[in-house]
C-alpha cells in the first residue's frame, strides 16, 4: 500500500538524530527510483528539504564526498544551523553558488551510498529502494539512452565495488518497493555496522543517482 502520509507521520515521530533534525537516508542502486520516491516522500512531509548526492559527487570521485557532507551539511545541522553546500555542475564541471539546507524536523538525503557507514551514525532511519541491481541499471540505461552506454559500463563496476566494500542494504530499517501506483513498505533487518574504510572511486563521468 502506498501510504506516504502514514510514513511521514512515523518519520516525524522519530527521535532527532543530527541535532534537532531527523535525517532520513534513501539508498539503493542507480536507477532504482530513489529520486522520484524522495520527491514524493518530501511532499508528504510537507516540503521536507532533500539533499541529493549527485550535488556532492564530482567527475573525479563518485563516492569521495563524505568529508564535504560532514563539513558542509552534518556539522551545521547538528548545531541546529542552516547548512550551505556548493552543488556540483556536471555540465560546466565546477561548483555553483552555495545552496541552503535548513535544519527542518525531517531532512532527506538520497543517492547511491546515502546509507554508508560514515553517514549511518547521523541517521534517524535508513530506507532502501528494494530493486535488484541488474533491473535498476537496465532502467537507468533505458532512461539515459545509448549515448551514455559507456558511462553505465563504468558506473556499474564502480557501484559494485562500492557496495562490496561499504554495503547499505543490510542496515536498512525499511525496504521500499514500487507497488502498483505507489510504494510498499517492508521491515528490514538491520545488522550491526562493521568498521569499513572510506571508499573513493574516480570512474565514470556522470552520477546516475
Amino acid at each position: 500500500m502506498d501510504d506516504l502520509t502514514e510514513a511521514a507521520i512515523a518519520l516525524r515521530a522519530l527521535p532527532p538524530s543530527c541535532g534537532p533534525v531527523r535525517l532520513v537516508a534513501i539508498d539503493g542502486h542507480a536507477g532504482s527510483g530513489k529520486s522520484t520516491f524522495a520527491s514524493r516522500l518530501a511532499a508528504a512531509l510537507g516540503g521536507a528539504p532533500v539533499l541529493r548526492l549527485d550535488d556532492l559527487a564530482t567527475h573525479d570521485a563518485f563516492f569521495d564526498w563524505t568529508r564535504r557532507l560532514a563539513d558542509e551539511v552534518l556539522g551545521p545541522l547538528s548545531r541546529g544551523a542552516t547548512a550551505r553546500y556548493a552543488p556540483y555542475d556536471w555540465t560546466s564541471r565546477r561548483f555553483r553558488a552555495p545552496r541552503p539546507l535548513p535544519p527542518a524536523p525531517v531532512v532527506l538525503i538520497e543517492g547511491v551510498g546515502a546509507g554508508r557507514a560514515a553517514v549511518r551514525p547521523s541517521l534517524a532511519r535508513l530506507l532502501w529502494m528494494d530493486r535488484g541491481a541488474e533491473e535498476s541499471w537496465q532502467r537507468g540505461r533505458e532512461r539515459d539512452g545509448s549515448s551514455l552506454s559507456a558511462f553505465w559500463d563504468g558506473w556499474t563496476r564502480a557501484e559494485t565495488r562500492h557496495f562490496a566494500a561499504d554495503p547499505s542494504r543490510p542496515f536498512a530499517e525499511v525496504l521500499v518497493r514500487e507497488w502498483q501506483e505507489g510504494y510498499k513498505w517492508m521491515p528490514g533487518t538491520p545488522a550491526i555496522a562493521p568498521q569499513v574504510e572510506p571508499v573513493t572511486d574516480s570512474d565514470g563521468t556522470f552520477p546516475p543517482y
